[in-house]
């Protein structure tokens, strides 16, 4: 997805100690209204990057990463980085190439770094949540930090604190910086175990870069190695390839790593219980992302091979939903022995708008995004691939879409498993009242879609076609299994969040 707040002027500047400096808001902070909000689809998480290495330009190279990080948040972005005595903060709302400009990276002097882009999961979409957080340590110096994932015990860890703090990324930066008698490692190995949910993090102080990811590994987070000797951490392997780093490991569930002058060290604070998100292998993850040996795309196909064996059917082609189920598509085509077309063009460059959606415009928000093409669809029974079904509102409109330029017939296959459980681990889906599959049966949702079949992918053959065993997988949105238990008072805040952030009209 590519929806994007636009991007306000603002100038990085260095605090007189040294110790933060970032773009003041404007007075715009109103966030814009999105058409994009009444389409379909789970929404991204966040994506962060971190690097050491000196003789770099370091602030050029994460956002690069970022960059190849874009599709996982498009709400805001940031860099903080440190040349060994202050650490400078310089982040903004909108796309990764609205934040940044040749002049702010310039500005941004050091030997490390680590980025951010952000999609809100905890917090309202403003400037003031966008990440790096900075958080000035009882020690005197300073941290920036930024999060991947969702915390579940945002209330405890509040209690804990004591004082105010509007996301769960803010509570763990607060909470890391209050330690004064130990170094920020050590701050880390004592205090994520108070961390419940889901996170992968970055966090630098001024002479150091430290990873760490929760004990259940729901979100990756990956090591690279530089040509010069350098490192670099990752939300994804795409980003690592980026900047010239080859991959080295995942940094493990409950395990820190801390990156200095002295190389990569690393030690655990909890043991591992892994469960991968299996969503990440559907449709977070870039396709050219390599997580637990596998690759992202080739998992997609399978997928596609799968649901062709699991649901044959007579039709004439086989066209994508772009663009998450381009590569699914294929698969089925292949194993189908059926011609492949891009029967679907996506208008890239449709993102957010200022203008008050009234109901017809909201009606259009999917024509704003997705355009058939006639001479494909006219008069064909058509196979149509996607990657998930949330409130089924846009494959309401896209079927319909297809059938006015003439499709014969649309059978709609699907990669996911019907999603009938909100996740509270970091991706942004509905409540379980508005998750088209939390109660109606597939018959009774394709009637509601229109299409003349419809089939998702079972939970056994998706799992199959990801190089991963169930029980090494978070599969919750599908099956109610929460491998991390949520309290009842956050799914209270989930909800009200939920209530308050979705358009009335969005059913």
């Amino acid at each position: 997805m590519s929806d994007h707040l636009p991007c306000r002027s603002a100038a990085s500047s260095n605090a007189p100690d040294g110790s933060a400096t970032a773009a003041t808001p404007a007075a715009a902070d109103l966030a814009p209204t999105d058409l994009s909000g009444y389409a379909e689809g789970p929404r991204e998480e966040c994506g962060v990057f971190g690097i050491y290495a000196p003789g770099e330009d370091v602030a050029t190279l994460t956002y690069f990463g970022l960059y190849a990080l874009q599709h996982r948040g498009q709400e805001s972005a940031g860099i903080a980085v440190s040349d060994g005595r202050r650490l400078v903060v310089h982040k903004d709302m909108g796309l990764v190439n609205q934040v940044f400009s040749e002049t702010s990276l310039a500005a941004l002097e050091g030997h490390l770094a680590i980025g951010h882009c952000r999609y809100s999961t905890t917090g309202a979409s403003s400037w003031v949540n966008a990440q790096p957080m900075y958080r000035e340590t009882s020690a005197g110096g300073g941290l920036a930090l930024g999060h991947n994932g969702n915390l579940v015990n945002t209330a405890e860890l509040a209690r804990e604190l004591d004082q105010p703090a509007s996301t769960d990324s803010e509570l763990m930066a607060a909470l890391l910086a209050r330690d004064v008698d130990v170094s920020l490692e050590e701050a880390i190995v004592r205090t994520a175990p108070l961390f419940t949910g889901a996170y992968s993090v970055v966090v630098i102080d001024e002479d150091r870069i430290h990873a760490f990811r929760d004990p259940h590994g729901v979100h990756p987070l990956q090591i690279g190695r530089l040509p010069n000797g350098g490192w670099v951490v990752a939300s994804e392997s795409s980003a690592l390839e980026i900047v010239g780093a080859v991959l080295v490991r995942d940094v493990e569930p409950g395990e820190v790593i801390t990156i200095d002058e002295n190389g990569l060290r690393g030690q655990r604070f909890a043991p591992a219980t892994t469960h991968y998100c299996l969503f990440e292998w559907v449709y977070l993850a870039r396709p050219d992302h390599r997580q637990d040996g596998g690759s992202v795309l080739y998992a997609r196909r399978n997928m596609g091979r799968q649901l062709a064996r699991e649901a044959p059917v007579d039709a004439d082609i086989v066209i994508p939903v772009p663009e998450a189920g381009r590569d699914a598509a294929a698969g089925y085509a292949a194993e189908a022995g059926l011609p492949f077309a891009d029967g679907l063009v996506k208008n890239r460059y449709v993102g957010r708008t200022f203008i008050q959606p009234t109901q017809s415009l909201r009606q259009l928000g999917i024509r704003l995004k997705l355009s058939p093409v006639r001479e494909v669809v006219e008069g064909r029974r058509l196979v149509v691939v996607d990657d998930s079904i949330v409130r089924g509102n846009t494959s309401r409109q896209l079927v319909e879409m297809l059938r006015s330029v003439g499709a014969a017939e649309v059978h709609l296959r699907i990669t996911a498993p019907p999603i009938a459980h909100p996740c509270y681990y970091g991706i942004d889906m509905a409540s379980r009242a508005e998750l088209i599959g939390a109660d109606l049966a597939v018959e009774e949702i394709r009637e509601f879609i229109g299409c003349d079949s419809l089939h998702y992918i079972t939970l056994d053959g998706l799992i199959g076609a990801t190089p991963n065993e169930r029980d090494g997988l978070c599969t919750a949105c599908f099956t109610g299994e929460y491998p991390i238990p949520v309290p009842g008072e956050h799914e209270q805040l989930a909800q009200i969040k939920f209530d308050f952030d979705t358009p009335a009209s969005a059913t």
